[in-house]
């Protein structure tokens, strides 16, 4: 067995490790299919295209007003389950590739699910949480301060999240089957650092004693088991920002996080492909006959590549599903596809960035407590491991969280048991009373502040600086910003002291035109499956804070007496879920005003609100009690303002159609794995067509003399579609796409094609397919 894995692994450059997760694989769909029958839930998957639109619109998550989409790098997906008693209670979890959860697609999404399936699915026991990418279509919030540089709402980039959300619910519900679920954990130790240890290190000493590092390193997955299919899928928690990408890409991508999911769905659909296909006195004979195929005479390959030069544009009907055409190729037909996210919990802190911090004109490290160099932050930035590249920085991150996960589904072993159960409250978070210990015994209470954001927040991080003359750690403020924040709103006395000692740059939770600036009502929530415990928060918790926050549900659970919760009790948080209110830090990195402190928008005391209104959610939980549903949030789509200029038409130079070449590949070329391929079609803006569950760009393979077959298309990590027009108000563009050949790719003959459609001056849409030359893989 050893000699044959190793002559697989030459002739296809397969790294033994991976042969052996192929083999385990196997192993683990046979046991999975054979012995896991003892089934105590209803188990469903789904999966939609939540991409949005891939021009003119600004990127969530940066607040860089330069950073506006022109392209793809990879597809933005919603991935959802749901878990159901046979006769009970049931939750449904949706992961998005995007930046946050929003109240606004909150509401609307479960008015849609009201209106299919009644009050099956309501906010008690729907959860939507955000992977925190920060490149993917902004405008979908409904809070002033989260679409000012987005130029006010981007109705496209809210319909697609909502119709992508409630398709993948849908789906997740038609999949309902007997399965079972298994939860596993493991340590992730190179896959974030802590962006801020100066405030961290203001936590207690003796607390910070008790973790071998300053942030969580811990991944904890669910590994979900249909009992005809065998596993169907894998949600994951691990903590590190989305912002591999910088704050100048310009591609949608769901960063290291959705290209984690991305390389483990596709790991297991082709490799169960493999396994369910391929005997074990089969593989001997295949991988002869593939090895042979290989040699393939060279000059008989160039003469058939040479037949097919690129094509003229032409019109077309709309190409939909050609990226789930690509994506399913090895899938049975009636069975359900594997769903895999790779979901956030208390990132607030964590940086992906894990080469550290430099100041990128000297190249020594930034200033320890402030992140500038030389006084200033635009100048320090973190390294990604795949430094200077931030894409081989996004694949590498991606990929050590893949690898964990693929280490954890293959292991895990623990079986979820008992109740299906939830609770959730909407909670006024801007004056509330909130009990905490006073040092030397007994009790006081406190109270939050209406929202307000610090200097430091203008300071940005090391992820992503800010502007100007703005740093960390700045706890004073400077009279130039005072003045400028007035124009706007002055804080109070009262505002400024609840604060203290953050100095205001913005009173949000006082200014309310056109509409509130901020939110003030927020949901918390609570999930059960057996022994598995999901906390929702609408923000980013530290490392300290969520462990906080954890330890206090964790202890009232397996100290309530019920029996029901033992030691084997798992909570983790589920960040940025349900709408999202910005930071929450621990009282003691709130006294240091970081970029984290400053972003903390409720005062010093948000993290004891939390953990007070989560432990009533405990307790409600414990003892089979309801809770009061409280304030409702607003609704503020009718009030929504939107300045982002629409598509009027699109052109084409004379005597050049849309989807004509304007840059070819070289006649009779030949290309070698690891080499990018480049062709330019003359094009038109991605807004007129999302191409939603399509694609822009599609590399297709020769099979025989004629037949055209898709391989690669713009939700894979390998091809990137990159869209540009001359000049802002030019009603021309064009698409480049770069296709970096996979090691993995077949040798062979193929051709580069691009989708899109064109809008004509009276309105109407046009789509349209361009083809380029063929070329060799050899």
């Amino acid at each position: 067995m050893m000699e044959l894995l190793a002559s697989i692994g030459c002739h296809f450059r397969i790294p033994l490790k991976t042969m052996w997760l192929w083999i385990s694989l196997v192993l683990v769909l046979q046991y999975s299919k054979t012995v896991l029958s003892d089934s105590n839930y209803l188990i469903g998957m789904g999966s939609y295209d939540i991409t949005g639109p891939a021009a003119d619109v600004n990127m969530m998550g940066y607040a860089n007003t330069e950073q506006i989409a022109s392209g793809i790098h990879f597809r933005l997906r919603a991935r959802s389950f749901i878990v159901a008693e046979p006769q009970g209670k049931r939750v449904v979890f949706v992961n998005l590739d995007a930046c946050m959860a929003s109240q606004l697609v909150t509401i609307k999404v479960l008015e849609r699910l009201k209106a299919r399936y009644g009050n099956l699915y309501t906010e008690q026991n729907v959860a939507i949480s955000g992977i925190h990418t920060h490149a993917g279509p902004g405008g979908y919030l409904q809070y002033v301060v989260y679409i000012v540089t987005s130029l006010g709402f981007v109705r496209q980039s809210f319909d697609a999240l909502v119709d992508g959300i409630e398709k993948s619910i849908v789906q997740a519900h038609e999949n309902l089957q007997p399965g079972s679920i298994f939860v596993n954990k493991g340590e992730l130790l190179d896959a974030g650092v802590n962006r801020s240890p100066s405030a961290y290190l203001n936590n207690p000493a003796s607390e910070r004693s008790k973790y071998k590092y300053n942030v969580d390193k811990e991944m904890t997955l669910l590994k979900f088991v249909d009992d005809q299919w065998g596993p169907v899928g894998s949600f994951n928690w691990f903590a590190t920002h989305g912002t591999s990408m910088s704050r100048t890409n310009s591609l949608i991508s769901g960063d290291n996080k959705g290209a984690a999911a991305r390389f483990m769905e596709d790991w297991f659909e082709q490799n169960s492909a493999k396994s369910d296909e391929l005997g074990t006195d089969e593989i001997p004979r295949r991988v002869s006959s593939i090895i042979s195929s290989i040699h393939n005479n060279h000059h008989e390959l160039l003469e058939l590549a040479s037949s097919f030069q690129s094509s003229p544009g032409k019109p077309a009907t709309r190409v939909s599903s050609a990226a789930r055409r690509v994506r399913s190729a090895l899938r049975q037909a009636d069975k359900p596809g594997f769903v895999s996210a790779f979901c956030q919990t208390n990132c607030g802190d964590v940086s992906p960035n894990v080469l550290g911090a430099f100041c990128i004109d000297t190249g020594v490290p930034c200033d320890f407590n402030h992140s500038t160099c030389g006084g200033k932050n635009e100048l320090c930035y973190g390294r990604g491991p795949g430094y200077p590249d931030e894409f081989e920085s996004t694949r590498i991150i991606g990929e050590r969280q893949f690898n964990k996960a693929v280490d954890l589904f293959n292991t895990a072993s623990e079986q979820l048991k008992g109740k299906v159960d939830y609770r959730h409250s909407y909670v006024d978070f801007s004056q509330l009373e909130v009990t905490i210990p006073k040092e030397g015994g007994g009790s006081e209470v406190v109270k939050t502040c209406p929202a307000a954001m610090g200097f430091a927040f203008a300071a940005g991080t090391t992820d992503g600086p800010g502007a100007f003359d703005f740093k960390q750690g700045d706890d004073k403020g400077n009279p130039f910003w005072r003045l400028v924040r007035n124009l706007l709103k002055t804080p109070d006395k009262k505002q400024v002291q609840c604060h203290s000692p953050k100095p205001i740059l913005l009173d949000t939770g006082e200014m309310k035109q056109p509409y509130d600036w901020a939110p003030s009502i927020l949901p918390v929530q609570i999930f059960r499956i057996g022994q598995l415990v999901i906390l929702s928060v609408p923000g980013e918790f530290t490392t300290m804070s969520g462990r906080r926050l954890r330890d206090a549900v964790k202890t009232m659970l397996t100290s309530s007496g019920s029996g029901e919760f033992g030691s084997n009790t798992h909570v983790v948080i589920a960040g940025l879920t349900n709408t999202y209110s910005q930071y929450i830090t621990t009282f003691e990195e709130y006294q240091i005003q970081r970029y984290e402190g400053a972003s903390t928008l409720y005062g010093p005391h948000t993290l004891s609100a939390y953990i007070q209104e989560f432990q009533k959610l405990t307790s409600a939980l414990i003892k089979g009690q309801a809770v009061e549903p409280g304030p409702q949030p607003p609704d503020l789509l009718k009030k929504q303002i939107s300045f982002l200029t629409p598509v009027v038409m699109d052109s084409t130079p004379a005597g050049v159609n849309f989807g004509d070449v304007s840059s070819d590949v070289p006649a009779n070329s030949t290309f070698k794995r690891g080499s990018t391929v480049t062709v330019v079609f003359w094009s038109a803006c991605p807004r007129n067509d999302l191409m939603t569950e399509g694609t822009f760009a599609l590399v297709e393979i020769l099979q025989g003399k004629d037949s055209w077959v898709p391989t690669y298309d713009d939700d894979d990590f390998c091809l990137r579609f990159k869209w540009s027009r001359p000049s802002k108000l030019s009603p021309r563009s064009q698409a480049t796409i770069e296709w970096t050949i996979p090691p993995s790719a077949s040798l062979g003959v193929y051709r580069i094609r691009h989708f899109g459609a064109a809008k004509r001056l009276m309105g109407s849409i046009q789509h349209f397919t361009g083809t380029s030359s063929a070329f060799v893989v050899a």
